[in-house]
């Protein structure tokens, strides 16, 4: 039985799963060419899994084969082509007066699909500007609305703690964070100081959040076991 596992795809970093047959190994970050329900992707291997998957979720994903010195100047002409369209594209937002922000547009590794990620507050009609742009690129389009999380992790940029931003750097998932969690570390309950470059609260406060909570019980225990000591030595 062939094992499961995880690749990365895109810059938004989305997760499929794949079927690993017995005659390829595969490492961590190991960048392989995939093929999916939107075509040929070019990603890169995450980890195993071992939980069961829905097979509805992996039937259409195959991993063709790790990248060739071939697959990588092409995926580097896909990054130029990236560049070329995304002045196309931000033409034709300022052209139908579109209410959106353009985060980047990015060709899957066959260049038959173009993914356009973007961000508003309002609900945008597509219709006429796809329309438009599909007759220009000769190719299938796809509209993604992000959230600003997401919208730094595709842009990146420099956090307070001057390192690269986690969410560009390492986080595959977004998990949820509060200012609950900063008040049970003593943090300064500074919203515009807690908060990233999206301007939501810093991922990095829900990461001591769990040790956080083991250390103040463990010291509730300790305080309660002396407190138990003097009062057997006072009686």
């Amino acid at each position: 039985m062939s094992e499961i596992g995880i690749v990365i795809l895109r810059k938004m970093k989305d997760k499929i799963y794949v079927n690993i047959s017995d005659n390829i190994d595969l490492k961590f970050n190991d960048e392989i060419i995939v093929e999916t329900e939107n075509g040929i992707e070019y990603g890169i291997f995450y980890k195993k899994v071992i939980n069961n998957i829905n097979e509805s979720c992996i039937n259409k994903n195959k991993i063709l084969r790790k990248v060739t010195n071939k697959d990588i100047k092409k995926n580097i002409k896909n990054e130029e082509k990236n560049l070329k369209v995304n002045k196309i594209v931000l033409k034709k937002i300022i052209e139908y007066n579109l209410d959106m922000k353009l985060t980047c547009v990015q060709y899957i590794f066959d260049c038959s699909k173009l993914f356009i990620y973007y961000t508003s507050e309002l609900r945008v009609d597509f219709r006429n500007f796809i329309k438009d742009l599909g007759h220009i690129l000769k190719t299938r389009i796809q509209m993604v609305q992000i959230g600003v999380r997401d919208e730094a992790k595709i842009i990146g940029g420099i956090g307070m703690c001057g390192n690269i931003l986690c969410c560009k750097r390492f986080l595959k998932d977004f998990n949820p964070v509060t200012i609950d969690m900063a008040k049970k570390q003593n943090l300064l309950l500074n919203v515009p100081r807690l908060s990233g470059l999206c301007g939501r609260l810093m991922c990095c406060i829900s990461y001591d959040n769990n040790k956080c909570i083991k250390d103040t019980k463990d010291c509730k225990e300790i305080c309660i076991k002396e407190i138990s000591k003097k009062k057997k030595r006072i009686f």
